[in-house]
């Protein structure tokens, strides 16, 4: 025997709707979370824990929602193999008849329970608990739809628009009602931004936390935003012609990038330029006027070296052995540029070639103790350093295929155009120097 016992239907629906009408939520998973809502909010009312079932009319919106059990005894006895997860959850189907007494008193063993419930007896509490259990689990949907979006697309560029300033953090709208934040860290160092400012940024990462849900963080800082803003712009780097082999910033300030062609008919480092330096003047505004050198890639680590450092004269220089160290000497007149404003271009260059750069001037070199050179140089290296012979390529170990090399190399048809291009909006770009 089925017993029923109806209540009236609630449009329960309107009352949430301002819980999830402004969320971008699919609306089956909406739907699944307000049921699973009432049924918490039931539980508690009755304060069982049963299955019951929710409908909701499509046409009316009108839930309904209705205690669904098989009245026994005792519980059947189950598999010993299950778990008690699934033992609970089988056993939720089932009422014992004393219990279903308390309910009703006119079932049986063996009767079929549905007893629709009046959602409006479930009282404040209930409801409050339904309702925040709801809205956890729309916060749940979104950071899952954010993290499902966005994880694949860390690394690439989005345009936003400035919601409002919190903390000196920038909130961005990205699309698809989803904020993203610039992080004041993340910012260039003289940009200021304010609500309705356009932002074009990168997808650094996507954070997940307790306390935000997940969060899409942009980064104008990264160097992946530099790589990305070429590949943007120079048709050849998109399409693999021209590879980008290193990227480093001081950012807002100054970069350095190396680049190299997979066709030796191609000047990677005029093709980043572009014709009269549109393509990378288009990048440094973008940049609030960062200095940009473009480097010509070299297999070779000493040439690749004198392109970091160019337009300054390598004079001579010497590989520690058993380290990442390179001591490089330079004409006096270039010392200063090589180095840069507060070791900037030093400090880049030897971020882009991977090594540890230690440049000295000629005169300073020259003018070093013996026990100076002692601590960076090999006995070996030391006597060489003092013998007559040290510019001689014939009495030098620093040849092809030794691991200390005294002299740069010479220039060749590959390395000819070693010096970098560098454009920044207070200087035109100069053809000849790619």
């Amino acid at each position: 025997m089925t017993t029923k016992t109806k209540e009236p239907k609630i449009n329960l629906l309107e009352a949430l709707k301002t819980v999830v009408d402004t969320k971008n939520i699919d609306d089956s998973i909406v739907e699944g979370a307000l049921k699973d809502a009432l049924i918490t909010a039931a539980r508690k009312y009755l304060n069982i824990d049963k299955h019951f079932d929710v409908n909701i009319d499509e046409e009316t919106n009108e839930i309904s929602i209705a205690l669904v059990v098989d009245i026994v005894d005792d519980y059947p006895d189950y598999d010993p193999s299950l778990s008690a997860e699934a033992v609970q959850e089988m056993d939720e189907h089932y009422m014992l008849i004393e219990q279903a007494r308390d309910l009703n008193p006119d079932v049986q063993p063996g009767d079929h329970l549905e007893m629709e419930l009046p959602v409006s007896a479930f009282g404040r509490q209930a409801i409050q608990t339904a309702k925040q259990y709801l809205i956890q689990r729309i916060r749940d949907a979104e950071r899952s739809k954010i993290v499902d979006t966005y994880r694949n697309r860390i690394g690439s560029i989005v345009n936003g628009e400035v919601l409002r300033i919190e903390s000196r953090n920038a909130i961005v709208s990205i699309g698809r009602q989803t904020e993203a934040v610039l992080p004041y860290r993340d910012q260039l160092p003289k940009e200021r931004f304010q609500q309705g400012s356009s932002v074009k940024a990168v997808i650094k990462d996507v954070a997940e936390s307790a306390k935000n849900g997940a969060q899409v963080i942009l980064s104008r800082t990264s160097d992946m935003f530099l790589y990305e803003l070429f590949r943007q712009e120079v048709p050849e780097i998109f399409d693999g012609t021209v590879e980008v082999k290193g990227v480093v910033r001081d950012p807002g300030f100054r970069a350095k990038i190396s680049v190299s062609a997979r066709d030796a008919r191609i000047d990677p480092v005029g093709a980043c330029v572009g014709m009269q330096g549109a393509r990378v003047k288009a990048i440094v505004r973008e940049l609030g006027n960062e200095r940009i050198d473009i480097v010509h890639w070299n297999p070779d680590l000493i040439t690749f070296i004198r392109h970091a450092l160019s337009p300054a004269n390598i004079v001579k220089y010497f590989e520690v052995p058993g380290t990442r160290r390179i001591v490089i000497v330079i004409a006096d007149e270039d010392l200063a540029q090589a180095i840069g404003r507060n070791g900037q271009n030093v400090t880049l260059a030897t971020r882009l070639v991977e090594h540890d750069l230690d440049v000295f001037g000629e005169k300073e070199w020259s003018e070093k103790s013996d026990e100076e050179k002692q601590k960076i140089l090999t006995p070996r290296q030391k006597e060489l350093v003092e013998s007559e012979d040290f510019h001689s390529a014939e009495n030098s170990p620093f040849k092809e295929n030794s691991e200390n090399v005294s002299e740069p190399p010479e220039e060749t048809p590959e390395t000819e155009k070693s010096e970098p291009a560098q454009v920044d909006e207070s200087q035109e770009a100069d053809e000849s120097q790619v």
